[in-house]
């Protein structure tokens, strides 16, 4: 059983949704909210709390920076800029799929690879919700989430992508007070990468054109290699290796 977490339903209409989620994951079903770590299943959709924090999915809230010619200026989509008619992309550390959303807007089909099921179920519930949006159906149809350990099972479903990108959760990150609330919640779940180097060479053993790496703007490169050139923002830096 995962003593993490703990299932809750919000109204009657959520019991058999809750039920199934907690099955899913062996985690305990209880009919209020827990002391720690809660995913509570409503009208809403699913949310993780605990903790005086709150997380759910949205992608609706990604709207902004995928209309109004506002994605071409993004610097993930810049530096993922191809010319193959059916880019593919792997996202090997999915977390929430902002990333991947905005790659999947750009074109991308999106393979998602997600280790923690906690987190996963939280992904896949804003991805369900997404499909019925008139804007997001469509990019939302580009992504696929694979649940499970992308170091040990990438290979098995993907070969020379246009573009792996890795965006492992790091400590020493610093972003925007909602943001940091979130991964405040997230890293109750998933850890800092412990395993660079393995990481790193699961994505080269499966040949892609270019590895995309987010990291904090003053951050060590991943497993100390050095990329062929970055690219910096404000607050985030993108790495970028060329096999």
């Amino acid at each position: 059983m995962d003593e993490r977490i703990t299932v809750c339903a919000l109204d009657p209409d959520a019991v058999q949704r809750a039920d199934r989620l907690a099955e899913q994951l062996g985690a305990l079903r209880a009919d209020t909210p827990g002391e720690g770590l809660t995913l509570t299943v409503g009208r809403d959709g699913v949310s993780l709390t605990g903790f005086g924090l709150s997380l759910r999915g949205d992608f609706t809230q990604m709207l902004y920076r995928i209309t109004n010619g506002r994605l071409s200026h993004e610097m993930l989509v810049k530096m993922a800029k191809t010319k193959s008619e059916h880019p593919l992309a792997v996202d090997a550390t999915a977390g929430m799929g902002e990333d991947a959303l905005l790659l999947a807007a750009a074109g991308y089909e999106v393979l998602l690879f997600e280790q923690d099921a906690v987190i996963a179920a939280l992904l896949r519930d804003a991805m369900y919700r997404a499909e019925g949006h008139p804007v997001l159906s469509e990019v939302i149809g580009r992504m696929k989430l694979i649940e499970g350990d992308s170091v040990v099972l990438m290979a098995e479903y993907v070969n020379s992508p246009d573009v792996v990108y890795l965006d492992p959760m790091f400590p020493e990150r610093r972003k925007s007070g909602l943001i940091h609330k979130k991964l405040q919640l997230l890293q109750k779940l998933e850890k800092p990468c412990a395993e660079e180097e393995a990481l790193l060479s699961a994505a080269l053993s499966v040949h892609p054109k270019k590895i995309i790496i987010k990291r904090p703007l003053k951050g060590a490169f991943l497993a100390g290699r050095k990329p062929g050139y970055s690219v910096k923002g404000k607050a985030i830096r993108y790495d970028c290796i060329v096999p």
